[in-house]
């Protein structure tokens, strides 16, 4: 029997152009970047190079590009990292986010921080009305996904950092799922490479520059002192390879769609959850 693999939003298989990508750096181009001998150094320019890869991807520089081991590690960095420069103050986030978005903000919420968690409509959509009336004059980050990992709904981002302009709360994205269409108004965004072709253990944090984190990992001083651990050069040529990959947008909606109108012509009582518009093609 034939297996059809449905669960992408889990995860997705490595595509064939990034494992190409990364095998030179498991046996042959193997060396510590951070060695000063010439395989060393062969490995920091893959590494530097890989980095401004994803910088001009994002628009971004490649000093805000910083490498870890995935999305929850990149949350938890973003969220604690701005919580423990404070020793109080209000966080605002969905009730929808992902558990490694909502428990370390329940973790702060026992450690005395305010927390809101906002609703969402019928459509699974964030209201920035809501928001809006949930800004106080202590709070100190908003953390707000992309669009959803379960129901796929897009959170209108763009609409909540124009709230966000002029305000002193840093703006988080937990953008695992989907990149917004732009960084503007974005102060760190979480991206996870087993989602987008790449492979697991991978992901990376944009820190905008300017925005201060307390570390959550201590050693050596890698990523700027963010993430101390010898950089996993493979994953990162990895990631930087599967960011570079063309999207398919368009067709996989179209299937998405015939798989949607097959069920609904055949079957009554279905309901879709969420927004069929502000969607993700593949959900």
């Amino acid at each position: 029997m034939n297996r059809i693999y449905l669960d992408y939003a889990a995860t997705t298989p490595v595509d064939p152009l990034v494992l190409e990508a990364m095998q030179p750096y498991f046996s042959e181009k193997f060396a510590n970047p951070s060695s000063l001998h010439s395989a060393g150094q062969e490995a920091k320019k893959a590494l530097t190079e890989a980095r401004q890869q994803v910088a001009t991807i994002l628009s971004c520089t490649a000093q805000e590009v910083v490498f870890l081991s995935g999305g929850t590690e990149g949350n938890n960095l973003a969220i604690f990292g701005i919580a423990d420069k404070h020793s109080s103050g209000h966080i605002i986030t969905s009730a929808i986010e992902h558990e490694s978005v909502l428990e370390p903000i329940k973790e702060l919420e026992k450690r005395g921080f305010r927390t809101t968690f906002l609703p969402v409509g019928n459509n699974g959509i964030v209201n920035p009305e809501d928001l809006q009336s949930a800004l106080t004059d202590d709070t100190i980050l908003v953390s707000i996904m992309s669009a959803n990992n379960e129901i796929g709904t897009i959170q209108p981002i763009a609409e909540i950092a124009t709230i966000l302009r002029d305000h002193s709360a840093v703006f988080h994205v937990d953008a695992c799922q989907s990149l917004p269409k732009t960084l503007e108004g974005i102060d760190l965004l979480t991206l996870n490479g087993g989602k987008i072709y790449g492979p697991k253990g991978v992901g990376l944090l944009y820190v905008r520059d300017g925005i201060k984190l307390q570390p959550r990992v201590f050693g050596g001083g890698h990523e700027r002192g963010l993430r101390s651990g010898t950089e996993n050069i493979p994953a990162i040529i990895g990631l930087a390879k599967a960011l570079a990959l063309p999207h398919h947008d368009n067709e996989i909606a179209s299937l998405r769609d015939q798989l949607l109108n097959g069920i609904t012509s055949e079957l009554d009582q279905i309901t879709v959850n969420g927004d069929l518009a502000a969607r993700l093609p593949n959900n």
